[in-house]
């Protein structure tokens, strides 16, 4: 399947600075959408188009940090960076305790909002590919048996199938047989492998 590019989302009731802003970003290679409002963004928005969304504190009706908090309780993980003219310290804080990854103060430093923006999508890239490799296991672990998590929690630790037999009161064998069975199903080819799976998982979960 063919990944979209990104998307700059401008949000920024100002339609001339938006506009500018628009066009410089454009202008470094990206594609960029612009809306008047937090409620016009979030009639198209949709979580699975990657990009970064370059948002104004103070927009008229939802405010930017409205439009944040509403992102956050969504689960939406659109790397968000705030433009503020004012410059105050508790909106700052407010907007990095949400979804934010950045706050910038206007006038915006062209080059230094351009670097931010580099860097958010390129995290966000990331992101993505760990996701997509962490939902399969999630999907995994659930196949699982009660008595196989357990075995699974215990090989996660680093301990062998002689001092899980110990712990568990079990024999090596039946043991042996269920790590196979947790290989199996998790589709592992090595200890090291499983590990990874399950702190993908558990990242995501």
């Amino acid at each position: 399947m063919m990944t979209r590019p990104p998307t700059v989302f401008i949000v920024d009731d100002d339609r001339d600075f938006a506009q500018t802003l628009g066009w410089m970003i454009e202008a470094a290679g990206f594609a960029v959408e612009t809306y008047g409002s937090a409620l016009d963004f979030l009639k198209t928005f949709d979580a699975t188009r990657p990009g970064c969304l370059v948002l104004d504190v103070r927009l008229r009706g939802m405010s930017g940090l409205d439009l944040l908090g509403h992102l956050a309780r969504e689960g939406a993980r659109l790397p968000t960076i705030m433009m503020t003219g004012f410059g105050d310290f508790s909106t700052a804080v407010r907007a990095l305790k949400g979804v934010a990854v950045d706050i910038v103060q206007k006038p915006v430093d062209q080059e230094a909002l351009l670097a931010r923006i580099r860097e958010a999508i390129a995290n966000e890239e990331k992101a993505r590919m760990t996701r997509g490799e962490s939902l399969p296991a999630m999907k995994r672990l659930k196949d699982l048996t009660p008595r196989e998590r357990v075995v699974l929690d215990l090989v996660v630790t680093g301990k062998s199938s002689k001092e899980i037999a110990n712990d568990l009161e079990l024999g090596v064998r039946t043991i042996e047989t269920h790590r196979a069975k947790v290989m199996e199903k998790m589709g592992a080819n090595s200890s090291a492998d499983l590990v990874r799976m399950v702190l993908l998982a558990r990242a995501e979960s």
